[in-house]
């Protein structure tokens, strides 16, 4: 498991508590962190932050916030909410070098979920996290 620095985690829960209250009145009455399991995820176009990353709050209690959250709350079920030990799919991906880096930060049974990796594309973060960070649908 990758673990990131301090401010990337605090980056990660600003970003989170500003989903919520952009989420609506509702969400953002009932506190500052969602409750049940839970990922702030990020995808970023090359191995360092930039303006080019897009994200989404996964909430698994029930499923939603993600285009494909159902799955992607049975894959990180099975797995025990660690995104490491989600099994690699067997897929051949293309030769080109273009990073991306897909992190996750929040709560999964009651244990905070820190994540980071960067990968040569994206069809290998595909083939290694499942539907979790496809955030594109």
């Amino acid at each position: 498991m990758t673990y990131i620095t301090r401010a990337t985690a605090a980056a990660g829960a600003a970003l989170a508590a500003a989903g919520l209250l952009l989420a609506g009145p509702a969400q953002a009455v009932s506190g500052a962190t969602p409750s049940g399991d839970w990922l702030f995820l990020t995808v970023t176009r090359g191995e360092s932050p930039s303006t080019d990353s897009h994200g989404t709050l996964l909430l698994c209690d029930p499923p939603k916030g993600h285009p494909r959250a159902a799955d992607a709350c049975a894959v990180l079920a099975a797995a025990g909410g660690d995104i490491a030990r989600i099994p690699q799919k067997d897929v051949f991906c293309p030769m080109i070098y273009a990073p991306v880096t897909a992190r996750a930060h929040g709560q999964w049974k009651g244990r905070p979920v820190e994540f980071q990796e960067t990968y040569a594309g994206e069809c290998v973060m595909n083939a290694r996290t499942g539907p979790v960070f496809a955030l594109d649908g």
